[in-house]
């Protein structure tokens, strides 16, 4: 009781008391108010907000829905495997009836299309899906797609892949004057080397073949990706590495990857 009366000691008291008032109004009111969904329901409610507690501890949670544009082909092992015999004759007739325009006779273009000899089953797949049900948009590529059966699909894939690669050899990366963006990529820029999907260190699933694809193309669909204008990558995974690229950057990985003339035959 002597403490009590001693006037300091009651003001120090007092003036913590009130000190943690206000820090209390201030953080557990005053902040939790400010925000934009914020709707008063009482001092508890405004407590457990500031605390971070949830609002609702269960409950169905509905999903966010994708994304316009973006794909919805799940990749499997079971597209990366060829088909033979009548599934490549197939194949053939559909590509000669509806794709040698603008993919060439054996699938290597003349129209600044992709080349399509030789190219992964499972990227020939993915594509005429998301073309067909508009997650890649191409007036003419969509048109035809739509018109395609599953099995019609799965036998152009067969039929292409069948067909002599558009160059001799894989790129490892380390040739002279590759750009440093295909050999090393650049981590600062969370930019992943290209060769660490597009074959030379590891080819992986969905991702296509671009030896020897026509500049043209290949420019068009970097710049789509930087611009958002293409969003049919998983994930987003082309779009993120290409999106710090400078132009430069993007012609001079474009240039590198159309840079020799097409050998055919071989595989």
């Amino acid at each position: 009781m002597y403490a009590w009366s001693n006037p300091w000691f009651r003001r120090s008291v007092l003036g913590l008391v009130a000190l943690a008032a206000f820090t209390l109004l201030v953080g557990f009111v005053w902040l939790p108010s400010v925000h934009a969904d914020f709707s008063a329901k009482g001092i508890w409610d405004s407590i457990c907000r500031a605390a971070g507690m949830p609002s609702q501890w269960s409950g169905a949670v509905t999903p966010p829905k994708a994304s316009a544009g973006t794909t919805n082909v799940v990749l499997t092992r079971d597209m990366t495997r060829p088909g033979a015999g009548d599934s490549v004759g197939r194949g053939a007739t559909i590509a000669v009836q509806q794709c040698s325009m603008c993919h060439g006779a054996q699938g290597m273009s003349e129209a600044n299309a992709p080349n399509l000899a030789g190219q992964y089953p499972e990227v020939v797949i993915k594509q005429l899906h998301d073309y067909k049900h508009g997650a890649r948009s191409s007036a003419f590529m969509q048109t035809i797609a739509q018109k395609l059966t599953d099995k019609d699909i799965q036998d152009l894939a067969s039929y292409y892949d069948s067909l002599p690669k558009a160059r001799a050899a894989t790129v490892r990366g380390d040739e002279p004057g590759a750009p440093a963006l295909v050999r090393v990529g650049d981590p600062l820029r969370n930019i992943v080397p290209c060769v660490s999907c597009h074959g030379g260190i590891d080819h992986k699933i969905g991702t296509p073949w671009l030896e020897g694809m026509p500049k043209e193309y290949l420019l068009s669909q970097l710049k789509g990706f930087a611009s958002g204008a293409r969003r049919n990558d998983s994930f987003a995974q082309m779009r993120n590495v290409v999106r710090p690229m400078t132009a430069d950057e993007i012609n001079s990985v474009a240039e590198f990857y159309a840079r020799r003339e097409p050998v055919a035959g071989v595989r």
